[in-house]
């Protein structure tokens, strides 16, 4: 588990998720010490976070052009 890890700010949003999902396993397998398990936990939280984080801002950026108008919708307008 011992990994040189970039800033998190500076992973992309598929590196974040598959750091973290690599977390999941070695958290899943029980084989880490308790300080191992604790750091795994904790780095995984702030990913989890920053992956949301990624997402949020991807879903707020999403727009739709209207092909009638020509004018930009919010894709959660567009649902309705």
């Amino acid at each position: 588990m011992a990994k040189a890890r970039r800033t998190k700010k500076r992973l992309s949003f598929e590196e974040a998720f598959e750091r973290l999902e690599e977390l999941t396993s070695f958290l899943e397998q029980g084989n880490l010490d308790l300080e191992e398990t604790i750091k795994a936990f904790s780095e995984g939280k702030e990913l989890l976070r920053y992956c949301e984080e990624l997402l949020g801002e991807a879903e707020e950026s999403l727009k739709i052009i209207d092909l009638n108008t020509g004018q930009e919708v919010d894709a959660e307008e567009e649902e309705k």
